[in-house]
């Protein structure tokens, strides 16, 4: 056995991706992977560095493996700041960027030299339940928005052959997921970077680009759920793939805001009027799509009257879900700059009054469901007998809502099961299982 190794990932789904992959490639090469502080001969934390919080949260996680087992090796976002790293806590081992693969064996190897002949897992690790999965597509942002720095932690989009996540999508429903999660910094742009190269898969020549590359992942049978699409033109193309139920009716898209004045100060595209318009043509050709996404309140010179519009905004389009973030500065960003920075307490003031308008929209929508048979993935077991908790096609794991479920006892945690909602709050649905959804992907099964 080639030694122990601890690890705590931390930050966003793209994250999590590496921290599969490298705790992959410790397993590869022997290593075992220790569950707590005291058994682990080095700890490996991958840090996030996106914003203010998450940066102070990465620090302290890093502090904390130090003083319980006092050898850390530090990746990921915020290690592309290794200085900032270094300034708090001087004795770490190393400090590597974000997807440092290689990095991060570099330094493991010379505390923990590998053995000759290691016994090898090919099976690859996953921090996520078995019946999910997150499937990147690209690394790093073509955006230049002035509140981000992404590009600089992330580099620019580089992306994925088709064929390379098409072949790891199969392996992954083979080996018993039952949704795919798509996520870059902007799938979107997929392919963009690489001229939307052709690559094989299964005999086939598949375009890197989004349209051919989700309607191959939607032949594989699996839930197909799309995270971080920008409302570009293309993406029209795949609402009437929703509308056949071949992907899942949701997309998270990150609006950011609908004030043109705050958009541009953000370098953000488009407006209401637009975004509007654009959910109106998605919502006739798929009604029961779900759309998620994201604003920043109390931006550098945001005034009452575009948060007005903000909330005029969301009061008409009826988001499905939505995510709301107070600004705050992140080192390196443009937007550090700009004039008006807004008092804590205006941020504070808007984030609940925005939050108050979105759960009155979203309590309206779930007790619209009160009645209906909707089909719900198990993520857990509840606390009562012959409860599980899970999720409907319009919720993601960790950021939407959750479905409560009362049955019979004999649902299992990655079971697909058919529903009657009973009750229903700003944020979850209550109901009864009446049934089972068979699971029949159209791949052949390694579990």
């Amino acid at each position: 056995m080639s030694g122990k190794v601890g690890f705590v990932s931390l930050g966003c789904p793209k994250a999590l991706v590496d921290s599969e992959r490298i705790l992959t490639q410790l397993r590869s090469e022997g290593y075992s992977i220790a569950p707590n502080y005291d058994q682990a001969d080095v700890v490996v934390v991958n840090t996030c560095g996106f914003i203010t919080p998450a940066v102070e949260e990465s620090l302290n996680a890093i502090g904390e493996a130090l003083e319980e087992n006092g050898k850390v090796i530090v990746t990921g976002c915020l290690g592309e700041r290794p200085e900032e790293i270094i300034k708090r806590h001087p004795s770490v081992l190393a400090v590597t960027g974000q997807a440092d693969i290689a990095g991060v064996m570099e330094h493991v190897h010379k505390l923990l030299p590998p053995d000759d002949n290691p016994f090898t897992s090919l099976t690859p690790v996953k921090l996520t339940p078995r019946h999910y999965s997150y499937l990147k597509i690209a690394e790093g942002c073509n955006h230049k928005c002035s509140f981000c720095i992404i590009p600089q932690l992330r580099g620019l989009q580089v992306s994925r052959d088709a064929g390379d996540v098409l072949y790891e999508a199969y392996r992954l429903i083979a080996g018993g997921s039952k949704e795919i999660m798509v996520i870059a910094q902007d799938s979107s742009a997929y392919g963009v970077d690489i001229r939307h190269r052709e690559s094989e898969f299964q005999d086939k020549q598949i375009k890197a680009h989004l349209i051919p590359l989700v309607t191959e992942l939607a032949d594989m049978g699996a839930w197909i759920r799309l995270h971080y699409v920008y409302p570009y033109p293309h993406i029209h193309k795949l609402i009437p793939l929703m509308a056949q139920s071949k992907l899942l009716p949701y997309l998270d898209v990150p609006l950011q805001h609908a004030s043109p004045r705050v958009l541009k100060a953000m370098r953000r595209p488009g407006g209401a009027e637009s975004h509007l318009k654009t959910i109106q043509q998605w919502r006739e050709i798929c009604p029961e799509l779900a759309i998620r996404s994201t604003f920043i309140v109390g931006f550098p010179g945001e005034t009452e009257e575009d948060f007005g519009l903000l909330l005029d905004f969301l009061k008409e389009a009826k988001l499905d879900r939505v995510g709301a973030f107070s600004y705050s500065e992140v080192p390196g960003a443009a937007a550090n700059m700009l004039a008006g920075q807004a008092p804590e307490e205006i941020k504070q003031e808007r984030h609940e009054r925005l939050m108050a308008v979105q759960q009155s929209i979203s309590l309206a929508k779930n007790q619209a469901k009160i009645g209906c048979e909707i089909e719900v993935i198990i993520d857990d077991y509840g606390e009562l007998p012959g409860e599980v908790i899970g999720r409907s096609k319009a919720d993601a794991p960790e950021i939407d809502g959750k479905v409560y479920g009362t049955g019979d006892g004999t649902v299992k945690i990655g079971d697909i099961i058919r529903l009657r909602v009973n009750s229903a709050d700003a944020y979850d649905l209550e109901g009864k299982i009446v049934g089972q959804v068979p699971w029949r992907p159209s791949v052949l099964s390694l579990a």
